[in-house]
């Protein structure tokens, strides 16, 4: 069977994923999801409560940013070029020094469990099965250990949400519980330290991390430092008082305030990996970012959930590649929805990108095997753009703004 052009390479092509239904549909079988990206929202919306669904599928204020994350990549078009003899694509990248076979990763989501009882763990194997890294979030429901056995030999990266300094003892706690469960890369997330204003969730009065059970803080209360701050704050164990503990540590996590610029040091001090500071949507920023010495940035508004009349995170991107793209990994979220999206914003000058509301999609739809499809529907609609319009390769070399067309 065909495989991919880079040698290296031992799976197959993304787009045999297509021969793969084509073949049992001879046998009248037809797939059980759809492939349809666009319907994924709308089947997952009638999957879900109320509350979960509105935790997904909400955005800040009017939705004004999402819609705008969205609509940005319509105003750019993919130009083919002819008679261009070559294998299929190459989509591996060179991430930190690093070769991945293909130019996407899991986006960092929390509270995984509202979808699918399997949650992060679920994920956490698909993204292995795909050879995807996967962003654990510090949301989420499932603990690091447990999302790093189901991850096994996969690939992952760690999401920070930063408790502010008096607590950067419970901080050092996470990070050092991170590298040793093989988490090779930390995003610290920059735009998040209070939720955003989010209509739909306060709809439905549904704030996930102050429930009295353990989706969103489970990460906490397996944390033995955070545990016995608890202990010694309250004279009780977590597992005595699930509410309280709850509320504390959502306030922990996101305790209103943002760190400093200089803050930044103590990240360097306690990760001996890459640092990706996640939530970069100016030119100014992403500058800051180079001086502070960080390997990574990803240019993100966090999917429109937190600001609502926020710039378009990929009308940013170019900007930002331009300042600083030669000097530090630039990463992309926000509004990715199929392939020809990927492809757009590669071309724009991101060294990989991160997938999100689909693959929760995905999770809430099949559990593992629904995000196994979506990541698989991705890369292959990937593939199969490129290979489609003569671009031999998702290296900067081939896959340009010269293969752009902005309307």
């Amino acid at each position: 069977m065909p495989k991919q052009s880079n040698h290296e390479a031992s799976h197959e092509a993304p787009f045999e994923y297509e021969k793969e239904i084509y073949t049992k549909g001879l046998q009248f079988e037809r797939p059980s999801l759809t492939f349809q990206s666009e319907k994924w929202e709308s089947l997952a919306k009638e999957r879900l409560s109320a509350e979960s669904w509105g935790y997904v599928g909400g955005s800040a204020g009017t939705g004004e940013t999402a819609a705008k994350n969205r609509a940005a990549f319509q105003k750019w078009s993919i130009v083919p070029s002819r008679l261009v003899k070559a294998e299929f694509p190459d989509l591996s990248v060179k991430l930190f020094g690093e070769r991945y076979p293909f130019p996407i990763a899991i986006a960092p989501v929390g509270v995984q469990r509202i979808f699918n009882p399997d949650g992060e763990e679920a994920s956490a194997a698909a993204a292995k099965e795909q050879e995807v890294p996967y962003i654990m979030s510090t949301a989420s429901s499932t603990s690091i250990e447990d999302v790093a056995k189901a991850n096994g030999t996969g690939k992952r990266f760690f999401q920070l949400y930063w408790p502010m300094n008096e607590y950067n003892h419970i901080t050092k706690s996470l990070l050092q519980r991170a590298k040793k469960s093989g988490f090779t890369a930390l995003f610290a997330t920059l735009d998040t330290y209070i939720l955003g204003w989010r209509p739909s969730d306060m709809d439905n009065g549904y704030n996930p991390f102050l429930r009295p059970d353990k989706i969103g803080v489970e990460i906490g209360f397996t944390d033995p430092v955070y545990r016995a701050h608890f202990q010694e704050k309250h004279g009780k164990s977590v597992d005595e008082d699930l509410k309280t503990a709850a509320g504390e540590w959502a306030s922990t996590v996101f305790p209103g305030h943002s760190h400093s610029w200089e803050d930044v040091k103590f990240l360097h001090e306690n990760w001996d990996g890459p640092i990706v500071l996640k939530g970069i949507q100016s030119v100014a920023d992403a500058r800051k970012a180079v001086e502070i010495g960080v390997q990574g940035i990803v240019v993100s508004n966090h999917g429109g959930r937190q600001v609502d009349g926020g710039v378009a995170s990929l009308d940013m991107l170019p900007k930002i590649v331009d300042a600083v793209g030669d000097k530090l990994e630039v990463l992309f979220d926000s509004g990715v929805r199929c392939g020809a999206d990927i492809a757009k914003a590669l071309a724009l000058g991101a060294k990989m990108v991160l997938i999100g509301r689909p693959y929760v999609y995905g999770l809430a739809l099949g559990g593992k095997e629904g995000v196994n499809h979506v990541l698989r529907t991705l890369l292959g609609d990937l593939d199969l753009t490129l290979h489609l319009s003569g671009i031999p390769s998702v290296s900067q070399k081939e896959l340009n703004r010269d293969r752009l067309e902005k309307d």
